[in-house]
């Protein structure tokens, strides 16, 4: 009974060997794998043409970005006090409140900061894209840059907030 069962599947896997025996490829080195690369690439221009419109806008949101770093500066102090005062009070007691209610106030300072950031992405992936449609040329380093600088301060922001957040109490 197993041999009746085996007969037919060796049979049919034979057959599919026997065909394959000369269809096999080769894994010689074909004729365009020895063609020669081509010309190198031509060098890019060391500095790319800026479209006005782009410096003035990433001009604004750098100052904009700024700005919301000196209004989270100016009111940094203020929150640190107050979580200072509330440092080790129960949640929900009245320094706890007013402590949250400083931080409240500076999270809303560095809306500029957080804003400029957004507008820098989506202008850094508008121009990229214009770039790729050969519609724009240029400006992508420039923008990055001050994307860069504008992440570098929200970061930093991010990084003060989440101190201060950290030594209140969790409700």
């Amino acid at each position: 009974m197993m041999l009746r069962r085996l007969l037919p599947s060796l049979a049919l896997f034979l057959s599919g060997c026997a065909g394959t025996l000369t269809g096999y490829p080769s894994l010689a080195k074909r004729s365009i794998e020895n063609a020669p690369m081509g010309e190198p690439a031509a060098a890019a221009p060391a500095v790319a043409q800026t479209d006005p419109a782009v410096q003035a806008q990433v001009g604004k949101l750098t100052a904009q970005a700024q700005a919301g770093a000196a209004a989270f500066d100016k009111a940094y102090p203020a929150a640190e006090r107050a979580v200072r005062a509330a440092s080790g009070s129960a949640a929900a007691s009245e320094a706890w409140v007013t402590a949250q209610t400083s931080l409240s106030a500076l999270e809303a300072a560095r809306n500029d900061s957080v804003s400029a950031l957004a507008s820098l992405d989506v202008l850094y992936v508008e121009r990229s894209n214009a770039i790729a449609d050969g519609k724009a040329s240029g400006g992508v380093e420039q923008i990055d840059a001050a994307r860069a600088s504008a992440l570098a301060i929200v970061d930093s922001q991010n990084d003060r907030v989440d101190a201060l957040k950290s030594r209140l109490a969790q409700p």
